[in-house]
């Protein structure tokens, strides 16, 4: 465990200011792509020593999971930065503080037209393992915004990043998004954000976060940050 994780709650502060401008920054630099929907890739999307420090915390990988094409199907075992895990690890109180600041809410209204000022933050420590897979889907209604941040730096997984389909019925894959350490990618959901993880083999732990801002009508109230 590194310093980060036991950071006194005034260096917690300090340290929401840094995740938000160094957010700030790395999506006004993202790399827009327009087909088969609009979304964003970024780069250094966390100030490097929080990304590495986020990937190293003390949650075991989940085992025994269902692998059906379904976040949904392993409910039990997921993980989110709520209330208890910001009260445990000061690094995750500093994260949820800066997306739930305005200013990370305004620039993101601003580059990807999100409506997110009575939206509530939702974030997911993901750690996916041997034969996970997602279906393609589009996610529901109430998620307004929806990213994901890579946090795992080992290049045996650099085939793992998310999977871009089109709308056919088909749904053809049309590109993955670069897994690499400390990017991302960011969509707005709609009828034809198409996305997943086709079947591949995963050769260790792939890290990431899924932050979601979702509406008051989001029924499990314990997830959220």
């Amino acid at each position: 465990m590194t310093a980060l994780h036991n950071i006194s709650r005034d260096d917690s502060l300090s340290l929401s200011r840094l995740i938000e401008s160094s957010f700030i920054s790395a999506l006004k630099h993202a790399r827009v792509i327009i087909s088969p929907y609009r979304h964003w890739l970024l780069e250094n999307s966390l100030p490097n020593i929080v990304a590495h420090d986020l990937a190293s915390l003390p949650f075991e990988a989940p085992s025994a999971m269902t692998h059906d094409g379904r976040r949904e199907s392993n409910n039990s075992k997921r993980i989110y930065f709520n209330a208890e895990h910001q009260n445990q690890f000061p690094l995750i109180a500093a994260f949820t503080n800066a997306f739930d600041s305005r200013a990370i809410r305004r620039m993101l209204k601003a580059e990807t037209g999100a409506e997110l000022d009575d939206a509530h933050l939702r974030v997911e420590y993901c750690q996916d393992t041997g034969d996970f897979w997602l279906e393609p889907h589009t996610d529901i209604a109430v998620k307004r915004f929806t990213m994901l941040i890579y946090l795992s730096d080992d290049p045996a997984l650099e085939n793992c990043g998310t999977d871009v389909y089109d709308s056919t019925p088909d749904h053809a894959l049309v590109h993955t998004a670069p897994y690499m350490f400390n990017g991302g990618l960011i969509f707005v959901p709609g009828r034809d954000t198409w996305h997943g993880f086709s079947r591949r083999e995963i050769k260790g732990i792939r890290k990431s976060l899924i932050i979601n801002y979702v509406g008051a009508e989001w029924r499990d109230k314990w997830e959220l940050a």
